[in-house]
């Protein structure tokens, strides 16, 4: 099954926290917050303007982003749990240095 977002929402799949402190305490899985970062799976095509025109949308599937802590709605798509938000909930992407 293939999955397509409408608009202009974003389908992304968290990215696993962090396991350890930086003092090297282990954190438990009942312990841990959910990850607020994470890599878009996929992007609709984006939104109509008050022209009618198409806006495209400024993230791409494999860009890593940031949202919010209870940003958006979680789904199982295929046995995967993905975030479905639209890009105003994004705060950001990440990006590497070279």
């Amino acid at each position: 099954m293939k999955f397509r977002p409408l608009h202009d929402r974003v389908v992304v799949r968290r990215l696993d926290a962090e396991q350890k402190t930086a003092g090297g305490i282990i954190i438990p899985d009942t312990a841990k917050e959910k990850p607020m970062e994470g890599e878009v799976v996929a992007a609709g095509p984006g939104v109509r303007n008050d022209r009618g025109d198409l806006v495209a949308l400024d993230v791409k599937p494999g860009d890593r982003v940031l949202f919010g802590k209870w940003s958006g709605t979680e789904v199982k798509i295929e046995g995967e749990e993905l975030l479905i938000l639209k890009e105003s909930d994004l705060m950001g992407v990440v990006e590497t240095a070279p």
